[in-house]
Parts: C-alpha cells; sequence; structure tokens
C-alpha cells in the first residue's frame, strides 16, 4: 500500500484487507451467536456498507434477510449537518422484527440516531447496530451500537466502501486522507 490520489485529494495507507476481513468475521461470529434464532432482517446502509455486508454476509450461515436504505448527510469530506433519506423501507417489513442494522461507519451518530427513530416509529421488535468502523470521539448519542469492528481516530477515510464524493469506494484497503 503506497499514498494514492482519490480525485483532487491523497490518501495515505490506514487498514490492511486482511486486518478488516478478521474483524467482519469477528463480527458474523457475534451477530450469529446472539441471533441464530431470531431471524433478523439486515438492513444494510447504502452506499458505504456494501462491501462490509457482502463479506459479512458470506459467513452468516443463519435464517436471515436482507433489505436495503440509504441516507446521505456527507459532501466532500464533511458531514451537511442534513439527512437526506434516498432509500427507505416499507412499515410493513419492519414491525414486529428483530433488526441488525448494517453500517459502513458511525462518526456524530446523527444518521443513525434517526434511522433508528424511524425504526421504532415502524414498529421494530428490536434493533442492533453492526458498524464496520466507529469514531467514538466524534459521536455525540447515547444509543449503544452493538457490534464494532474497529475503533478509528477522526481522521476522513476512503476504501472498502467509503468514500469522497463517491470515489474510492472500490478500494480493498482503507486509506486516510494527508493533510
Amino acid at each position: 500500500m503506497s499514498i494514492i490520489k482519490v480525485s483532487d485529494k491523497e490518501f495515505a495507507p490506514f487498514i490492511p484487507q486482511e486486518k478488516i476481513e478478521n474483524e467482519i468475521h469477528r463480527i458474523a461470529s457475534e451477530i450469529k451467536r446472539d441471533m441464530i434464532d431470531k431471524e433478523p432482517l439486515f438492513l444494510v446502509m447504502l452506499n458505504g456498507a456494501f462491501m462490509f455486508a457482502a463479506e459479512l454476509f458470506k459467513t452468516l450461515d443463519m435464517p436471515c434477510e436482507m433489505a436495503f436504505v440509504k441516507y446521505k448527510s456527507y459532501v466532500g469530506t464533511q458531514s451537511s449537518g442534513q439527512m437526506n433519506e434516498m432509500l427507505g423501507i416499507d412499515p410493513e417489513t419492519v414491525n414486529g422484527r428483530n433488526i441488525v442494522i448494517v453500517e459502513d461507519i458511525v462518526d456524530s451518530g446523527r444518521t443513525m440516531n434517526e434511522l433508528l427513530k424511524d425504526l421504532n416509529k415502524k414498529g421494530a421488535k428490536s434493533i442492533r447496530i453492526a458498524s464496520m468502523m466507529f469514531k467514538p470521539n466524534a459521536f455525540q448519542y447515547d444509543y449503544k451500537i452493538d457490534y464494532i469492528g474497529m475503533n478509528i481516530g477522526n481522521d476522513f477515510i476512503v476504501g472498502y466502501g467509503l468514500d469522497y464524493n463517491e470515489y474510492g469506494r472500490n478500494l480493498k484497503e482503507i486509506y486516510k486522507i494527508v493533510e
């Protein structure tokens, strides 16, 4: 891994693919332990969590369903402070279900907080959160993230589904911005 350019920014190597995949397999084991008999509905947050979700589902050999939701709050390297629902989910799909939200990264927690409110309004039986990355120093809420791959600092990162202005999602490793 060496410094790369994504759009107009440079990024340095941060987390290799092998470490990412090891953490995802650990998370899958924990989810299976907790949810094996609950037939969960996994809600994958698009676009960023698609690679995390794909690897996670390859290792989950249990009855479950998958659906996708999409919210947008980032513009460039900063959160806009506004959450826009781009692809929602039907209340009948959620009502009475055990939900596991699959997210690429939780930083401030604002988007997740809004999704949690929405799922509770729609009658979810239980809700758990699985996030590949978590920025504890940026987190502003008090809900629990049940399954965390890695805690990281407040660096802006790309790769393995994470983007900078929609570029860099296809990288197999995770890189952090060079300031």
